[in-house]
Parts: C-alpha cells; sequence; structure tokens
C-alpha cells in the first residue's frame, strides 16, 4: 500500500534572535544545543483544518558539552612512518 504524498513548495527560514540554548547542568556542565533547520516547505494544495497553512520542517542538532574542568579527550594523531623512498618521513609529524 502507497503512502499518500503531499506537495511541498520549499521557503527560505531566516533566525530570529539566537539559534542555540545553553544549560547549565547539575555537575556544572555547560550545553550548548544548537537549532538548524534545514529544509522548510508549505503544502502547495493543502491546508490544516482551521484554514492555517500545512509546514513541513527539516531540522539539525547539534549539541557542545563544555565540562567544569574544562577537559576532554581526542583521538592522537597519526604518527608518520619512515620510509627509505620519502624523506618527509623523516620530519617530525606537526599539526
Amino acid at each position: 500500500m502507497s503512502q499518500e504524498q503531499i506537495k511541498y513548495k520549499q521557503i527560505s527560514a531566516k533566525v530570529v534572535g539566537s539559534n542555540v540554548v545553553v544549560f547549565r547542568l547539575e555537575d556544572e556542565t555547560m550545553v550548548k544545543v544548537y537549532v538548524d533547520m534545514t529544509r522548510v516547505g508549505v503544502a502547495v494544495d493543502r491546508k490544516n483544518p482551521d484554514g492555517t497553512p500545512l509546514y513541513n520542517f527539516n531540522t539539525a542538532l547539534r549539541f557542545d558539552l563544555q565540562t567544569k574542568d574544562k577537559t576532554f579527550y581526542a583521538p592522537a594523531p597519526p604518527l608518520p612512518t619512515k620510509s627509505t623512498d620519502n624523506k618527509k618521513g623523516d620530519q617530525a609529524y606537526t599539526a
């Protein structure tokens, strides 16, 4: 059984104010939540029962955490290997 499809016209969206909400957790960790509207559409041939426009939203959420002691872990960068045919392999790794 195929699902009914609604046709939407893509429209743009602008941020009013800030797209970031900041929370302070009980353990003093700061959580920043970023909200982005990746796609917004308004129905072309359909409205809500009360006559208002019918919208379709796609959103993206991103979270940044900052602990009280401001420490974190990250993977170590790969170290170059010595090679007889590659002089760059003798150089120290720098990021």
